[in-house]
């Protein structure tokens, strides 16, 4: 049911060299096993039954048409659940079943075991339940229960010669991972569960599982499945107490596998986010404050609602130089759809706001969009608005120097009708395309921030195999596409010398690693594996491996790494040294725009980041180009459809994400200023390009059409105009 990933190539593929990812084969082959290819001979299949409402009270559950049906092994509701009835990330406020209410649409609400897929859902859709439909709270401007918030308050001048203000809105973006939730659950012999699971962050599923489950934590034992993307969605629980309790109850394996639909309500989404900004600066461009009010959805339940706030709120104002600040971030609870973490989680939506006042602030000045924010960057010796320090290097202005200077795609006109918006499709000869070009700036915390006790294990163990020196890294970080597995593997022979490394199988069998989110596991993760391979490496006594292992025989070593402190931020000034690193990522974007259809191309994107250090140059640049890919989607089509709570789009037929036909050619220039506090200096890669690309793209579009565009995704009603030259939707500029 699990694979370690085995690496046998030479020592030079250590850090700093493009080493090819041990599943790669596989995956290019289609032989890799997913979560949803686990098997296991007299397991059965699970269902939920979610609710049809977002707002409802549950009058009675009868489960008698289900358990007539053949096949059908057991019917669960809340009376079942063996121990806790709640779970949650941050807050213990998610039930494991429904109870007397439900609080969004999807909400589970039953559960049902068969020995065959369609069995158990045709039992599934048999449950009675009477629901008394109430009205739902799903605007976030009436909502009354606040999850967070969190002020930052700094200066006392809120008066300027040059003011622009501005409303923006998010809409709810997808993580739209390609493997659906899917696990399977197996009953041990000691009374406990073996749960094979795909997941960001094995031990913190296994701290909620286990009250709820009504055991010890020793006798729930997770191990990482095959993970078809992540972004966020698999921090939170999704099918992972359902099956263990099925499991349980039958005695037998369960695997519960969502179809696409229910994905959409199985995981949390982005927070859509409404924001209100004004900024004021001298004529000459320079920011003197800056005020904003950030509210952000939080759907039914917290998730990791509390620290999106707070870095919408640190991060609200961008990587400038601001010495007034007035903002306040809020997040609610409604009844739509849950949200919590994705990539880049608060600061994406804070970015989109603060770069597109920068833009204007810029016209309003008489300046380029470039030079308004090399006028206003911040450096090393600049403080946020948190008034935290900026201790390494934040190259931003040199950055946007960089940017400005590549070279520019050529056109338009596109004389291939394949290369205009719309091409394809015979809409047009290029009659009504217009070109335009954008900037964007973001900054993002790397790891854990507020005081969280933020740390990875690692656990190394050289001995000799087959009379060769060998090396097995075990840690429980999750390999979820980002190329973790053949980073630990580099770090390995790096500090050991030693090409065979094998990295085994995530698990709690080791210590935690924290989760893969917070673009962080290179750090703390890849910061445990280097602790305990100098350990290792200590014990060799200055022999070669071969010679030391020899006399001693296997040497293993465990060691934790913590990055230096953070502390939560002031709850009436915002104030503290809330973060532990931050990262810089700056993107240009060149689009061409049928303004009568509305319709987009992104020609180019251009991207400078600082990443502190190289560790595997191709994985980088993988890193890069997917987050400018999401930061893209969300500029113009990824949007779940929410109306009065109720999802309209759950399939991939109508939540639309870009293809490889929506993705540009890129430029990327990587810089290399170390932090003096990491591991290897490097710096966090993974979420700052997703940041940028929005808005860049988005100003791009705005600068073709000339309309103030507010809101993201842009749809084709926001840009076509209408015969007469007015807009369907917003205002022109």
């Amino acid at each position: 049911m699990t694979e370690t990933a085995s690496t046998t190539t030479t020592a030079g593929q250590g850090v700093g060299e493009s080493a090819r990812r041990p599943d790669a084969v596989l995956k290019v082959t289609g032989e890799f096993a997913y979560a949803s290819d686990l098997w296991l001979d007299g397991m059965v299949w699970g269902v939920t039954l979610r609710s049809p409402h977002p707002s409802a009270w549950i009058r009675s559950i009868d489960a008698g048409p289900a358990l007539k049906i053949d096949g059908v092994l057991a019917v669960l509701t809340h009376e079942d659940v063996p121990g806790a009835r709640f779970f949650g990330l941050d807050r213990r406020d998610q039930p494991v079943l429904a109870i007397d209410q439900v609080r969004y649409q999807g909400e589970p609400v039953a559960l049902v075991a068969a020995d065959h897929p369609e069995t158990a859902r045709r039992a599934a859709a048999a449950i009675v339940v009477d629901y008394e439909v109430r009205e739902a709270v799903t605007d976030p401007r009436q909502a009354r229960d606040v999850v967070r918030h969190q002020p930052v308050r700094r200066g006392d001048t809120f008066e300027a010669e040059v003011v622009v203000t501005g409303e923006y809105e998010v809409g709810m973006q997808d993580q739209a991972f390609l493997g659906p939730e899917s696990g399977l659950a197996v009953p041990a012999e000691d009374g406990g569960v073996d749960l094979y699971i795909a997941t960001q962050w094995l031990h913190v599923d296994r701290d909620q599982l286990a009250p709820c489950l009504g055991l010890p934590h020793d006798k729930v034992r997770l191990t990482l499945s095959g993970v078809g993307g992540a972004f966020g969605a698999r921090e939170d629980l999704s099918m992972q107490v359902h099956a263990c309790m099925l499991a349980l109850r039958l005695n037998r394996p369960v695997k519960i596998v969502y179809g696409r639909e229910e994905s959409f309500f199985g995981h949390v989404h982005r927070h859509p986010a409404l924001m209100r900004y004004e900024h004021g600066a001298t004529r000459d461009g320079r920011l003197v404050y800056v005020k904003a009010d950030i509210l952000l959805d939080g759907g039914a339940y917290c998730s990791s609602s509390p620290a999106v706030v707070g870095n919408a709120a640190s991060l609200g104002v961008g990587p400038y130089e601001v010495p007034n600040v007035r903002v306040d971030a809020t997040g609610v609870y409604t009844n739509n759809p849950p949200c919590g973490a994705m990539r880049g989680f608060g600061a994406v939506q804070a970015c989109y706001a603060y770069e597109s006042q920068m833009d204007r602030l810029a016209e309003a000045c008489g300046l380029s969009p470039v030079e308004i924010r090399v006028r206003n960057a911040v450096a090393q010796g600049s403080r946020l608005i948190t008034g935290q320090l900026i201790d390494a290097p934040a190259p931003l202005a040199a950055m946007l120097r960089d940017l400005e200077s590549m070279p520019l795609p050529e056109g338009p006109p596109a004389t291939d009708l394949r290369a205009l918006p719309g091409g394809v499709s015979q809409t047009t000869h290029g009659e009504a395309v217009r070109r335009g070009v954008g900037y964007g700036v973001g900054i993002k915390n790397i790891c854990f921030s507020e005081g969280f006790d933020d740390y990875s294990t690692a656990r190394v163990r050289a001995e000799l195999v087959g009379g060769e020196p060998h090396v097995t890294v075990h840690t429980a970080a999750a390999e979820v596409g980002q190329g973790l597995v053949t980073l630990q593997a580099q770090i390995a022979r790096t500090e050991l010398g030693i090409a065979n490394v094998t990295v085994a199988t995530a698990d709690t069998a080791v210590g935690s690693a924290g989760s893969s989110s917070a673009s962080r596991q290179s750090y703390v993760t890849g910061g445990a594996v280097r602790a305990a391979c100098e350990a290792v490496r200590e014990r060799f006594g200055g022999r070669p491996a071969r010679e030391a292992l020899e006399r001693s025989g296997p040497i293993e070593e465990t060691r934790e790494y913590r990055h230096r402190p953070t502390y939560p931020m002031d709850p009436v000034t915002g104030q503290g040294d809330s973060h532990t690193q931050l990262a810089l990522c700056v993107h240009r974007a060149v689009v061409d725009v049928d303004v009568e259809l509305g319709l987009v191309k992104v020609v180019e994107l251009a991207a400078v980041q600082d990443v502190g250090r190289v560790l595997n140059p191709q994985a980088l640049e993988g890193q890069i180009h997917g987050g400018s890919a999401q930061g893209l989607g969300l500029a113009l089509m990824e949007e779940i459809q929410v109306r009065d709570g109720l999802v309209l789009n759950p399939s991939f037929t109508d939540y639309l994400i870009p293809t490889i036909l929506d993705m540009p050619p890129m430029q990327t220039k990587i810089l290399e200023n170390p932090d003096p506090a990491a591991p290897y200096g490097l710096r966090g890669a993974g979420e700052p390009p997703t940041l940028s690309s929005t808005p860049a793209i988005a100003a791009a579009v705005r600068a073709a059409t000339g309309l103030r565009l507010t809101r993201v995704p842009i749809r084709p009603e926001d840009i076509a105009l209408f015969d007469n030259g007015e807009v369907s939707h917003g205002k022109r500029t």
